[in-house]
């Protein structure tokens, strides 16, 4: 399983796929979620998918981008 992870974000096709698609979108979703949540009366539930778990996937979209970014531009990246 850990090859698998290894290979496919050693490759910019994936790394574009999850960086400028999936994490956005799902950080869009949650962030609509907690929202909801905060209106619908839930406020601590709401705060914390707002706090934690958007911006889990906000992060990881920028940790995509970036490495995209210098795999594309051929530095060397550290593991």
């Amino acid at each position: 399983m850990k090859e698998a992870l290894r290979e496919l974000t050693g490759k910019p096709e994936p790394l574009f796929a999850l960086g400028f698609m999936l994490f956005p979108m799902l950080a869009l979703i949650c962030a609509a979620l907690g929202l909801w949540m905060i209106v619908m009366g839930q406020t601590i539930g709401g705060l914390v998918v707002l706090f934690t778990i958007t911006q889990a996937f906000a992060f990881g979209s920028f940790w995509a981008i970036g490495r995209r970014r210098r795999l594309l531009n051929g530095d060397s990246i550290g593991r």
